[in-house]
Formats: structure tokens, C-alpha cells, sequence
């Protein structure tokens, strides 16, 4: 992070390390927050009764806690393991171990750009505008333009772009359609299929056929309103042949 911040808020998902079990709970510390010490009662271990707490943690363990109470005047913080879902713990592993390759990106530019008596200055500059390392990559990898109005010195901010633009793919926003298109002319109607869809293909729209009269129309950008343009441009090309012709049309989008 580059804003760091002094107590965990209630609620929040944390990463522990175990330092000592006992037979009540244990003591843990919290490496995101200089290796403040916290509390994991016995009953916040694991639902159900626990005859053996050695069964379930053990000491050096490394996990994924929730904060359950934070008394900022004595900073006392308890924390829980059961009450962290399978998908919290997925999604604060991913979150940590982006916001640690981001940490490397940063580093590694401040190392290239012979910045390294400047680190808290640019620290200090980002941080008027993130939090977090990963937002940075993330915003720099759909707009590369994002950093150059915070009045960051050249050298370190080519650095930087030149970095994520080696290691960070762009986001790639993909919606999918299925579409019931067909004509009822039974001299021409495939022609007139194969017209339509050539039109919508040049609109950067993916056609597969699925089996009469289905078809799957698959639409990617680095924006999802411009995936989403391409389909609404396609719709209007279908549209446009039913109107004038016979047949019918349906349009029903995929779950994302």
C-alpha cells in the first residue's frame, strides 16, 4: 500500500501469522500493519466445538482473518477464522499477492531512473491520487496517459509506463450474445444470412453457429461500452433486414 494505515477497520480482511497458540486462542500479527499484534479467540477458530485448537492452527501459520473488534484507544483487535467465506479468502490472496507484483513494478522503476533518494517524494505524489500500487496498473494499463498530470519527474514516470507496458496486459472486456436470426425466403435466405453476418463481422463482432436459428455473437475491447456498441450496431443491422424482409429476429444476452 502506499497509504498506510495506523488500525484495521471492523470488518475488514486481513492477512496472520500465527506467533503462539494456546489452549483459549491465539496471538497473531498482522504483516499489512508492521507486525501489530491481534487476538484470535478459540471460538473464532472454527464453527463448532474444538476440543483440540492444535487440530485446526497451529504456530506459524499464515491465513486470512477478519477483523471483528477494534478498540483504537488501546489497541486491542480481535480477529476471526471462521467467519472469513472460501471466496473472501480467494479474492484477499489475489489482492495481495497484485498489490505485491504492482510494490516490484514501482521498485523496479525507482531503481531505473535512478530515483532511489526520491521514493518518498513520488510515494508522497501518488498518493494524492492512490492507495494502492494495483490501482495504479490498473488505471495506467486502460489509460497510459493517467500519471502524466501529477507533475511526476520524466525519468521515473517513462520508467514506470515502460515497466507496466512489459508486464501488464490490458484488460480485455468480452459480452456474448445468442441471436435467433431467420428469413423465411426459401430461394435466397442463406445468401441473405451470409450478407448480414459479413456486415456484422466487419463491425469486429465473432459469429458462431450454434444450430438453427441460433447463432453466438462475441464482442472484446479494452473498453466494455465499445464491446457493448458493436452488438447494438449488429442488432441494428439485423433489425434493418427484418424490417424489409420476411423473417424474425431475437436478440438475448449471456450471462457475464
Amino acid at each position: 500500500m502506499i497509504i498506510k494505515k495506523n488500525l484495521p477497520s471492523n470488518g475488514e480482511l486481513v492477512f496472520i501469522k500465527i506467533k503462539k497458540v494456546t489452549h483459549f486462542g491465539a496471538y497473531c500479527e498482522l504483516p499489512e500493519y508492521n507486525n501489530m499484534d491481534v487476538y484470535l479467540p478459540i471460538r473464532e477458530v472454527a464453527s463448532g466445538w474444538i476440543k483440540n485448537i492444535h487440530e485446526f492452527i497451529k504456530d506459524g501459520q499464515k491465513d486470512v482473518a477478519k477483523v471483528t473488534f477494534v478498540d483504537s484507544v488501546k489497541n486491542a483487535i480481535d480477529i476471526s477464522l471462521k467467519k472469513v467465506r472460501a471466496k473472501e479468502k480467494k479474492d484477499k490472496i489475489n489482492q495481495f499477492n497484485l498489490e505485491n507484483r504492482a510494490e516490484g513494478f514501482f521498485k523496479q522503476a525507482i531503481t531505473a531512473s535512478h530515483s532511489e533518494g526520491k521514493e518518498e517524494e513520488i510515494k508522497s505524489i501518488l498518493s494524492k491520487k492512490y492507495t494502492n500500487y494495483s490501482d495504479i496498473i490498473d488505471d495506467v494499463a486502460d489509460k497510459k496517459e493517467t500519471l502524466k498530470d501529477l507533475g511526476l519527474e520524466n525519468a521515473f514516470l517513462e520508467a514506470f509506463l515502460d515497466i507496466i507496458s512489459k508486464n501488464v496486459k490490458p484488460k480485455v472486456y468480452m459480452v456474448s450474445y445468442i441471436a435467433q436470426f431467420q428469413t423465411y425466403d426459401t430461394k435466397s435466405g442463406i445468401q441473405i444470412i451470409k450478407k448480414v453476418f459479413d456486415e456484422i463481422q466487419k463491425l469486429g463482432v465473432k459469429i458462431t453457429y450454434l444450430g438453427a436459428p441460433n447463432y453466438s455473437l462475441i464482442s472484446e475491447d479494452s473498453s466494455y461500452p465499445k464491446a457493448e456498441d458493436r452488438i447494438k450496431k449488429a442488432q441494428i443491422i439485423m433489425e434493418k433486414y427484418v424490417k424489409s424482409n420476411t423473417g424474425t429476429f431475437a436478440l438475448k444476452k449471456e450471462k457475464d
